[in-house]
């Protein structure tokens, strides 16, 4: 009895997390509406163990949540509401119960543009980078304190365009990711073919700086989409949408080197729609997500940990049509993929040593799924 009594003391010990609250992973999902109000936003536990995911809350009356992403705390949810409608867009702010996956919707402002499609937040939560897809612009706006959002403080407009004359008519921004030491913001200009950078400044009149002289200028027609960081923070890496390639970096101080590009597909296409793009938690794979009739598959490559360069190992079909957005857990055992024309979420188990995949058991049927974040809390 003696020792069952420390055993479960032992088991309760390892459950608990900081400040006694149990250890949970949620998973966010936005979804695409139709352009109605519906269930945009949709939560899950994800079961540590086993990879299972248990539905247990759905945000009621979103319009089309194309993006959302987590405050560095974990508190706060924002998403790109209002996206593919002939309308300027809007940023929506929500609080999330850490310890139900619950979340309350707290305000919401225009992103001043059409099409948002990425927001990512500063390192004390103090603003967002919103990008505007459509409109070829970011915008900047201002939180308070309960995480709610101000009007937006900066919008900085761009020009250009590439030799695709389908999809590079002019400046379309695709994401707004800041650098590890959140000094810098990059954003990926499929249209105008380079990866513009920005500097974060401290005063109230321009959080961002422009850096144009640091703008990478990506090859013709290859259309940036997404960018990551390597978690040591030397090497850099963009999913080019219109090329089905892979740059890699080498980074220092806001400035991008190329030392690779490398093809994500696994056979030559007329066209390509490569999608999203991530390093895992150890920093020894590299995932890339393909999208196309013939091919909906997860580029994988080992990485050089001295040059940052990539050997592709593998495809992994992603078992549904258009990955368009996929997450790894902080442990690195899982890889969630949205699959959004087959409205599925399909959840692997990650072989570290590999970097290979394998399909749990589960599906999740979900409308639509456009983005997918993972977060743990209390460990």
């Amino acid at each position: 009895m003696l020792f069952k009594n420390h055993l479960l003391i032992l088991l309760s010990s390892i459950s608990i997390g900081l400040f006694g609250q149990a250890v949970k992973t949620f998973v966010f999902v936005g979804t695409y509406t139709n352009g109605q109000p519906d269930k945009g936003i949709y939560v899950y536990s994800l079961n540590s163990r086993n990879g299972k995911l248990k539905k247990v809350f759905s945000c009621q009356g979103i319009t089309n949540p194309s993006y959302i992403t987590l405050s560095p705390n974990g508190d706060f949810l924002y998403a790109c509401t209002e996206t593919k409608m002939p309308i300027n867009g809007s940023v929506s702010a929500f609080r999330i119960d850490t310890a139900r996956g619950v979340l309350t919707f707290l305000n919401k402002q225009s992103s001043h543009g059409e099409n948002p499609v990425y927001v990512s937040c500063s390192a004390n939560n103090e603003h967002l980078v919103v990008a505007n897809y459509t409109e070829g612009n970011i915008a900047v706006l201002k939180t308070n304190s309960d995480g709610s959002l101000n009007p937006a403080s900066q919008i900085v407009p761009f020009h250009g365009g590439g030799p695709n004359a389908n999809r590079q008519d002019k400046a379309h921004i695709h994401a707004a990711v800041f650098s590890p030491d959140f000094r810098y913001v990059f954003c990926p200009d499929l249209g105008s073919d380079r990866i513009r950078v920005f500097q974060c400044a401290s005063n109230d009149t321009q959080t961002l700086k422009p850096m144009t002289d640091k703008d990478y200028r990506a090859s013709p027609g290859s259309g940036p989409r997404h960018f990551t960081f390597h978690p040591n923070g030397a090497f850099a890496y963009c999913i080019e949408e219109l090329s089905g390639t892979v740059s890699a970096f080498d980074y220092h101080n806001g400035h991008l080197d190329t030392i690779q590009r490398v093809f994500a597909y696994s056979k030559k296409q007329d066209e390509y729609n490569s999608a999203d793009i991530h390093v895992s938690p150890d920093g020894l794979f590299l995932y890339a997500s393909n999208r196309w009739d013939q091919e909906n598959t997860l580029a994988i490559f080992a990485i050089d940990q001295v040059t940052g360069k990539l050997t592709l190992i593998g495809h992994q079909s992603t078992l549904g049509d258009h990955p368009r957005n996929f997450a790894i857990d902080v442990q690195g055992d899982f890889l969630l993929v949205a699959n959004q024309v087959t409205n599925n979420i399909v959840v692997f188990r990650r072989n570290k040593q590999t970097g290979l995949l394998s399909k749990i058991r589960q599906e999740i049927k979900v409308p639509s799924p456009s983005c997918v974040q993972i977060r743990t809390y209390g460990n």
